[in-house]
């Protein structure tokens, strides 16, 4: 199934027995404001699911901001949220599709292929029109067995133990001020993995939807060829925007480096460049 989903498909399955629509705005300057936006307005059906709540693990020492749930738990939340083996899930978010692409890699991770971002989110919803509610979904809750895809995910032992190997190219996400080490707004030290390369996730897209297939074709054709692709952000969220973009451009099974710059600076073995250049890797 392809990852996004137009506004215009949606809106025609509306209603439909097999659909989960799940509203995921966040932000991380006000933790709430997605909650009280899903309860003001929201496309009709939509279940709302909390970044920090619900689609991440408990903190601890390692594991960055936004650790991945063991999939006992996230397979219940989503199942909650009317997600079952055979469902059609669509994520969408009020921004850039970060958090929706976050949905979609973890369902993915969770063996569940039926499911989409909504392109352009809810800005081209309403701009086309979509309709809303304030009315509270009470989805139908379902369960489905989770089956982990072990292959989509990597730590940071498996980060550090692979820096220097030619067949590995890494890929970081974030904006280029914090890949260069020039600000570190969240976490405690600032710059990159070294060897990393700045793909930022924030250039996939135009006009607020995600540019067409080509045009990401040629943004990751110098990558596209490497054996082995892993991505990481600040904490695992905005890096599953570029693994859905890689997706589009046709480059499949690149890995999650699940907590990210947040879990690979909690380590004190964790080398680190800065500048514009990737740096020699360890």
């Amino acid at each position: 199934m392809r990852p996004l989903i137009s506004v215009d498909d949606l809106r025609a399955r509306l209603g439909a027995d097999d659909l989960c629509v799940i509203d995921a705005r966040f932000s991380l300057a006000d933790t709430e404001a997605g909650r009280r936006a899903y309860a003001a307005s929201h496309l009709p059906g939509a279940v709302y699911l909390h970044l920090d709540e619900d689609l991440s693990g408990p903190l601890g020492r390692h594991g960055g901001r936004h650790p991945l749930p063991s999939p006992e738990a996230a397979a219940t939340t989503f199942g909650r949220a009317g997600v079952g083996a055979d469902t059609h899930v669509v994520a969408y978010d009020d921004g850039d599709g970060m958090v929706a692409g976050r949905v979609w890699w973890l369902l993915r991770w969770l063996g569940v292929d039926r499911v989409q971002v909504l392109d352009g989110g809810l800005a081209a919803w309403r701009a086309a029109g979509g309709p809303e509610t304030s009315d509270v979904a009470t989805p139908t809750v379902r369960s489905f067995e989770p089956e982990p895809r072990s292959d989509m995910v990597v730590d940071h032992a498996w980060l550090l133990e692979h820096l220097a190997d030619p067949d590995v190219v890494v890929i970081d996400a974030r904006a280029p001020e914090r890949y260069r080490g020039e600000v570190e707004p969240i976490d405690p030290r600032a710059g990159h993995v070294p060897g990393a390369r700045n793909l930022p996730f924030a250039d996939n897209l135009e006009g607020g939807r995600f540019k067409d297939d080509d045009a990401l074709r040629e943004r990751f054709a110098h990558v596209a060829q490497a054996p082995t692709l892993v991505v990481y952000c600040g904490s695992g969220v905005s890096a599953a925007h570029d693994i859905l973009a890689l997706e589009l451009a046709g480059v499949s099974g690149a890995k999650l480096y699940a907590g990210s710059w947040s879990d690979w600076v909690s380590h004190a073995d964790a080398p680190v460049a800065t500048g514009d250049e990737p740096g020699v890797p360890g």
